[in-house]
Formats: structure tokens, C-alpha cells, sequence
């Protein structure tokens, strides 16, 4: 097996079975991944809706790969950094080779990929996972567990991608609003101080005193002694007068907006938002040129989702933040939300531009939002 070097291979799936009765499974997957600091290739294949793992070392995995090939399976794609390899066997034995450009990224993207998308990997066990139910002690991610494994990662990221924008050699103050059952927020510990052994302090605030209960007790059995779950409304609490980051994930409606201002006020270095439910706008908005799409209530219900977070982006910006708006899967929600990640970029002439752009938005949809009412002594005036 030529295709088996080292670092090359970024996926392989084995399908299509010689010999249907013999109760092997219908499909075995291949993937490079890093345990312990050492490079394996895992082989992926699910029994009663179990994934079953086995970590090989390269030599290992090509005898195993060949073997499956000449044995088991008639068909296998290979993706790999130079190219895509499809390989089949007739029934009689013979073999064909298809080689196609690569679908997947291009060289340098697996080990980009082994740093960046598992910041937590599978095989080493984190303890956090192993108490809400995600990983099994050695490490082993649960089938059913898979989506939420990658939206913690893929949070993680977009976390770490900011790290230094936070402020350097004090007690860094986190506070995450409307925590729920806090998957995102015992992530966030691992990440800052068991990873990144930094001076950090978490809070956890949301309304349900049965979640902040369960997540106070995990955080004590785990030895979490810096994160601290508190029951309590975002618009009214008051338990601080300044945060370096601020975690908002599903506030609903003009919570999310309540966060952000708390944040503007708290001068929070970096912001990570995910709004739900933004029907502040869907009442409000109105352009007659836009008649035909706000005839449908469904469109107009988009349409007003995505109007509130250009006005949320743009007043973050306006009042000096540097704004991204990412893709943010969520498997418990909606199938993709938008997470808006801003972080303080201090004044310039570019905010005088944006709150011209804003107020002709704003004005265009007849739009009177919450947010810029609660931030009004921040912004420009707007005459």
C-alpha cells in the first residue's frame, strides 16, 4: 500500500463488502490521529450504534488496510494531501485505480488540523467529558456523542484564537451568561487553566437553580476551585464592575443584547456571542422596497434574525471592537448559528464611518433597536 505514508493520508473508507453474510461491518473509516503526542491511525467502524475504535502505528495499519482490501471489501477511497485515490475490485479480483485532485485541504493541513480542530483530542481522556456523559475513561468519544465532541472543539478554536487579545499578568475574569448545563463552560476551564495555565477566574450565571446546583457540585468533584456557578438574570446582576471575557451562548432574544451591554460596560477585551431567538426586530422592520420579502412570514423571520446581528456587529463596532461573525454549529438549536466573536480594537476613524453606515441601516428598516438604547451614552449622537 504505496498510499500509506506518513502524514499523507487524511481519510480512508473501506466499503462495499465481498461476501454480505459473513457479519463484518458495511463500512470501516481511517483517519490519522494524535494520541499522547504520537501520530496512530484509527480505523472507525459501528456496532449497535457503538463506534468501535483501534489506534495503529502506521506499519500496523497498512497490514490491516491490505488485508481488509484483499479480504473484506471491494471498494476504497482514499483522500490524501496530493490526491483523491479510489480503488476497486471486480468480483473476479481485478483492480482499478482512480485518481482524482484532492477534495481535501492542501499540504500542511493535517497537522494544521491535528492542532487546531482538537484542541481536546479523543483518546486522552478529559475528566470533564468523562463526568457529562461525552467520553469514556480512556478516552473513547461516545457515537452518539460525536456532534457535541466537535462543537466543543469548534468552540475551543474560536477561543483560542483570541487568546491574546486578553490582557496579560493579572487574574483574568471570565463570565459566561446563560450557562445552561455548561458543556461550553467547563471547556473553557480546561482550555484556560488546565491547557493554558493561565491566572483565570470563570463565572457561570443562568436561571435555572437546578442546573446551577449540578454544575456547582461537578465543578467541586473535579477540583475546579476557580469556576463558579451563580443563579441569576443577566439584565440585573451586579456581582462585578469589570470582566476581561464575556460568554453569552443562547440568550434569548434581547437577553443576548443585555449580555453584550454588560460586556461594553465591564470593558470586556473579548466577547463570544451566540444569540437565539431574535424577535425583537421581526415587528419593527419595514421598507417598502422590500414588500415582496416581508409579505412571508418565514422570509421575514430571517430576515430580521440577520438584520439584528448586522446592528449588533455594527454598534460593537462603533464603540471600538473589532468584529467577526463565524459559523458556529450547534447540534442542540439549530443545525448552524452565528457566533459573533469581537474583541477591543480601540478607537479610530473607521467608527465615524460605521455609525453613518448604522444609522442608514437602522433608519432604512425603521428599526429602534434595544441594544443601542442601552448603549446610548457610548455612541454618537444621532442627529
Amino acid at each position: 500500500m504505496g498510499w500509506m505514508k506518513e502524514a499523507a493520508v487524511i481519510q480512508a473508507t473501506l466499503s462495499q463488502l465481498r461476501v454480505k453474510s459473513t457479519g463484518a461491518p458495511s463500512k470501516v473509516m481511517m483517519r490519522p490521529v494524535v494520541v499522547k503526542g504520537e501520530t496512530v491511525y484509527q480505523l472507525e467502524h459501528h456496532k449497535d450504534n457503538k463506534a468501535i475504535h483501534e489506534n495503529l502505528k502506521l506499519e500496523d495499519a497498512a497490514v490491516r488496510v491490505t488485508d481488509l482490501m484483499e479480504h473484506t471489501y471491494r471498494q476504497a477511497l482514499i483522500k490524501t494531501e496530493e490526491a483523491d485515490v479510489q480503488l476497486l475490485f471486480s468480483k473476479k479480483g481485478k483492480a482499478t485505480m482512480l485518481r482524482k485532485p484532492p477534495t481535501a485541504a492542501g499540504k500542511g493541513s493535517l497537522s494544521h488540523n491535528r492542532e487546531k480542530n482538537r484542541i481536546i483530542a479523543e483518546g486522552e481522556a478529559a475528566p470533564f467529558l468523562v463526568e457529562l456523559g461525552i467520553m469514556t475513561k480512556d478516552g473513547r468519544v461516545h457515537a452518539q456523542k460525536q456532534d457535541k465532541f466537535r462543537q466543543i472543539n469548534r468552540f475551543l478554536e474560536m477561543v483560542a484564537d483570541v487568546l491574546d487579545a486578553l490582557p496579560k499578568n493579572k487574574e483574568l475574569t471570565v463570565v459566561d451568561f446563560g450557562c445552561g448545563k455548561s458543556y461550553l463552560t467547563f471547556a473553557l476551564y480546561h482550555l484556560l487553566v488546565i491547557q493554558e495555565k493561565l491566572p483565570v477566574r470563570i463565572i457561570g450565571l443562568d436561571l435555572k437553580k437546578d442546573v446551577i446546583a449540578f454544575c456547582s457540585d461537578l465543578a467541586a468533584k473535579l477540583g475546579y476551585d476557580k469556576l463558579q456557578f451563580l443563579h441569576g438574570d443577566i439584565a440585573e446582576y451586579s456581582g462585578l464592575d469589570q470582566a476581561d471575557m464575556v460568554v453569552t451562548l443562547h440568550a434569548c432574544d434581547t437577553a443576548t443584547d443585555a449580555a453584550l451591554a454588560k460586556a461594553v460596560r465591564w470593558d470586556a477585551s473579548v466577547i463570544l456571542s451566540v444569540p437565539c431567538c431574535q424577535h425583537e426586530l421581526f415587528g419593527q422592520v419595514d421598507n417598502s422596497m422590500l414588500s415582496p420579502l416581508l409579505y412571508h412570514g418565514i422570509l421575514k423571520e430571517r430576515f430580521a434574525s440577520l438584520a439584528t446581528d448586522a446592528v449588533r456587529s455594527h454598534l460593537l463596532q462603533v464603540i471600538g471592537y473589532k468584529v467577526q461573525l463565524l459559523e458556529f454549529i450547534d447540534m442542540e438549536h439549530t443545525p448552524k448559528n452565528i457566533l459573533i466573536r469581537a474583541t477591543k480594537a480601540g478607537s479610530g476613524m473607521q467608527q465615524t464611518e460605521k455609525w453613518k453606515e448604522y444609522l442608514q441601516f437602522r433608519d432604512g428598516l425603521s428599526l429602534s433597536p434595544y441594544l443601542e438604547k442601552e448603549l446610548g451614552d457610548r455612541l454618537p449622537p444621532s442627529n
